[in-house]
């Protein structure tokens, strides 16, 4: 499983070069306009815990992969408070129809953080528990490159409001290490996997499928914060 691993790593040196982060590390923006697409986030974050307990997680299991899976997917399932609070802080709690809330989150600026989860559930869905934890894995790593770079703008936003942003910020980056969580040096006993040829080829297949699809939502957030002007995103003062 190393060179699964490595070739993770070398996937998320890329991830971390996408135009969305030289956005998010410009000392010109105020950083709570940077924060301007956070409502595109929804799609995924509201869909990311089910597919947890629905497509990772399997119950009862003798598999020793698959039970650090299952304790990962717990550890996993319920960031979506975190996100409530924040959006509150930021000021996105807003008066908006029903309508109009459905026609955002499902309409076309959202598709590809639709459909990452879609992909998620599928690439899962019966999946080998060596094929599930490379899914995992770089699921993991693409959520450690963004959050260390929110929290750093967090940070910021808190100087100016004094609130504490715990998905955005520190909290939440404390426990996307970029491997699964929840189980003792969990890095060196995926590395320590063994794993056949085909199995490792299989999985960094998956593992391009899944960086690309994450890149094709970052990327479709950069096109948000485009088309949408910062100063006209409510923001809290």
């Amino acid at each position: 499983m190393k060179e699964v691993l490595a070739f993770i790593e070398h996937k998320k040196q890329e991830f971390a070069q996408l135009p969305i982060f030289e956005f998010l590390t410009d000392k010109s923006i105020d950083p709570r306009q940077k924060l301007a697409f956070a409502p595109c986030i929804t799609p995924f974050v509201m869909n990311i815990w089910e597919v947890n307990k629905y497509f990772f997680r399997e119950e009862p299991t003798n598999d020793p992969i698959q039970a650090l899976i299952n304790v990962h997917s717990y550890e996993d399932d319920h960031h979506f408070l975190w996100y409530y609070e924040d959006m509150e802080k930021l000021g996105f709690n807003t008066s908006m129809t029903y309508l109009d809330a459905l026609k955002f989150i499902w309409g076309p600026a959202n598709e590809k953080a639709r459909q990452v989860c879609y992909k998620l559930a599928a690439y899962a869905y019966q999946a080998d528990p060596i094929l599930k934890l490379a899914v995992i894995e770089s699921n993991e790593a693409t959520g450690n490159v963004f959050l260390s770079i929110t929290a750093e703008i967090a940070r910021e936003i808190q100087q100016i409001t004094g609130e504490n942003y715990r998905y955005f910020g520190e909290y939440h980056l404390a426990v996307e290490t970029g491997h699964a969580m929840g189980t003792p040096d969990v890095e060196s006993l995926i590395e320590n996997i063994e794993i056949s040829e085909e199995m490792r080829e299989r999985a960094c297949q998956l593992v391009e499928q899944v960086f690309a699809a994450f890149t094709e939502m970052l990327n479709e957030w950069m096109a948000y914060v485009k088309a949408n002007k910062l100063d006209q995103v409510p923001i809290a003062a």
